[in-house]
């Protein structure tokens, strides 16, 4: 038993070579868009919201799992790394690409809620966090990635992981798991129950 994915974006080579190409460096890894993928593969139908699209690894998992019903929101300040993902997954119906400040997206949307959001940038997880939690629907998934230490960060940002994982930890409406796996994750699952 091992933990390499079975099933990989018929995207991802032309992704990763864009990320190459453009110096990107952060991108989605194989284990969390394995995980992407199965998340929404469970919503049939479902909405997804993914909070820093890069240049599209997380966005063609995301979509690699949805069905034909569903719909994917990406958004990302960045609008030439942005562009990669465009290229590639533009023909997509099921998905809208949103470029701009996720933290400026978050204060001003007022649509529906999502099934599961993917916040793998700053906005919608140090900052604007309730926010992103808001357009979490009930019984929907809260999903964080980028929690274990990496290299470069600084001296100060351990910190604000452990203030961060303690604050949704806290809370009564959302039920939250760890994992120490991948770049370190956290899902939180908003409770159904009013």
């Amino acid at each position: 038993m091992d933990d390499v994915p079975s099933r990989f974006p018929s995207s991802l080579p032309a992704l990763r070579a864009a990320a190459l190409a453009a110096g990107f460096t952060m991108s989605c890894d194989e284990r969390t868009g394995s995980l992407l993928a199965a998340l929404a593969a469970a919503r049939p139908g479902g909405r997804v919201l993914e909070l820093g699209t890069g240049v599209g690894e997380g966005a063609a998992w995301l979509l690699s799992g949805m069905d034909s019903a569903s719909e994917l929101v990406t958004v990302e300040l960045d609008k030439a790394v942005q562009k990669n993902a465009q290229v590639q997954l533009e023909s997509d119906p099921r998905v809208t690409f949103v470029a701009q400040d996720a933290g400026a997206w978050l204060q001003d949307y007022d649509g529906q809620p999502f099934d599961l959001v993917f916040a793998d940038t700053w906005p919608g997880k140090f900052t604007h966090l309730e926010q992103a939690l808001n357009l979490v629907a009930p019984g929907g998934t809260y999903l964080i990635d980028d929690l274990a230490p990496q290299p470069g960060w600084p001296p100060e940002h351990g910190a604000a992981v452990d203030r961060l994982v303690a604050r949704l930890e806290e809370r009564e409406d959302f039920r939250c798991v760890r994992m120490a796996w991948a770049s370190g994750l956290l899902m939180a699952m908003r409770s159904a129950r009013p």
